[in-house]
Order: C-alpha cells, then sequence, then structure tokens
C-alpha cells in the first residue's frame, strides 16, 4: 500500500522536472496520466513517480514510501524497480502497476506536509505542502475477503 507520495504540478512548479518545459527527460510528464517516470537522483537513486495529469499538463506524484518501505530510493532498490520502466503503462498487464484495493482512508488519518528535498525550488514552492502521508496502522481492521467454496 502506498504510504507517502509527494505532489509535482506543471511548468510553474519550480521543483518540478517540466519547470524548464519539454525536455528529453522531461517529455514523459507531458502524456496523459498513468505512465510511469522513472529517473536518477543525485546518480545513486531511482525514483518512481506516476504520472497524473492530462496530455499536455506535467503533473506527477513521486512515491515516497510503501508499507514496509520508506524512502524513494529503497522503494525502487527492494522492488527492481529501475529507469526500464520510464515511460511504461502503469496497468495490470505492464511490468508494474496501480491497483485499489478498495481501502478507504479517512481524511483525518492523512498528514500534509512540505515536500522533502526541494528546497532549491525556493521557499514558496518548496513549503507547498504537497506532501502527503499516513500510518496504515491507524486504518481500523478489515474484514477477511470471502473465500470461494
Amino acid at each position: 500500500m502506498i504510504t507517502e507520495v509527494e505532489a509535482y504540478d506543471g511548468e510553474r512548479d519550480r521543483a518540478c522536472h517540466a519547470r524548464f518545459g519539454r525536455t528529453s527527460r522531461s517529455e514523459v510528464l507531458y502524456r496523459a496520466g498513468g505512465v510511469l517516470y522513472v529517473y536518477l537522483c543525485y546518480g545513486v537513486h531511482e525514483m518512481l513517480n506516476l504520472v497524473v495529469g492530462p496530455a499536455d499538463r506535467p503533473a506527477a506524484v513521486l512515491i515516497r514510501s510503501v508499507e514496509g518501505i520508506t524512502g524513494p530510493g529503497r522503494i525502487t532498490r527492494t522492488l527492481g524497480i529501475d529507469r526500464s520502466l520510464n515511460q511504461r503503462p502503469a496497468i495490470r498487464v505492464s511490468d508494474l502497476h496501480v491497483e485499489n484495493r478498495g481501502v478507504r482512508v479517512p481524511a483525518r488519518l492523512v498528514r500534509r506536509t512540505p515536500r522533502i528535498g526541494v528546497d532549491y525550488a525556493g521557499t514558496i514552492w518548496a513549503g507547498k505542502p504537497w506532501r502527503f502521508t499516513f500510518d496504515p496502522r491507524a486504518l481500523p481492521p478489515r474484514a477477511p475477503a470471502l473465500q470461494p467454496r
């Protein structure tokens, strides 16, 4: 389960890779939502993002934590995610997809904080409360799924 994300919103967002417009690196951000954007950060860590905007409106969500794995570099290393998945559709028949398990997270459990590691974007953009996180242990227990006999 995804437990922490950060939003990046278009060319005006000084922390978004689309801030320089269309480049070979950012071109994937201009595609319709539902594709993966995987890039190398600091020459060390692969970073997994999901493109979420409509075509020609660059927006993405960085996956920062999943249940049991904290940190975007740890996620990709642990799950074997690399740039070979860049620009791939995030659908079930792909090598990596997002799945809706029907879990509803109450808004009261979601914390909004400033994004992490984007001080270069300036005070306004680095301070945007576009990091969303929650502790899955705070969710009420789910009833087990019925198994066919």
